[in-house]
């Protein structure tokens, strides 16, 4: 049974002060996924860098990283820095295979991947 994705939003501080909102995924994330991968990243509001946080996240499926994708190709298109921490191994490959990681830095913890933007 797929576990439901939530997704909270929390603003940190970078190394330099700056504000960063964090993504935090947990659950599955799959096709039913959309109103709460896409729609957290419509609430995130300025133009500052986006860390996105998979540490809770069980499964993901082609149609989640489609959704990841999409998200990508957004804040591509306004310039926004994105970068993704917490993924398991496996799905650090699977995420480098897709060609993630032109969009995003793919990060082993939350510091590493705040300090990269």
């Amino acid at each position: 049974m797929q576990a439901e994705t939530r997704t909270t939003i929390d603003r940190i501080s970078g190394t330099n002060g700056a504000a960063i909102s964090v993504l935090r995924f947990s659950g599955d994330i799959s096709s039913t996924s959309k109103d709460s991968v896409l729609g957290a990243w419509q609430t995130v509001t300025g133009d500052g860098p986006v860390l996105l946080d998979f540490s809770k996240v069980d499964y993901i499926n082609s149609s989640g990283i489609a959704l990841v994708i999409q998200l990508l190709m957004e804040a591509d298109k306004t310039g926004r820095k994105i970068a993704a921490f917490g993924l398991t191994p496996h799905f650090q490959k699977v995420f480098t295979m897709v060609g993630i990681g032109k969009y995003a830095g793919l990060h082993k913890d939350e510091a590493t991947a705040a300090a990269s933007l």
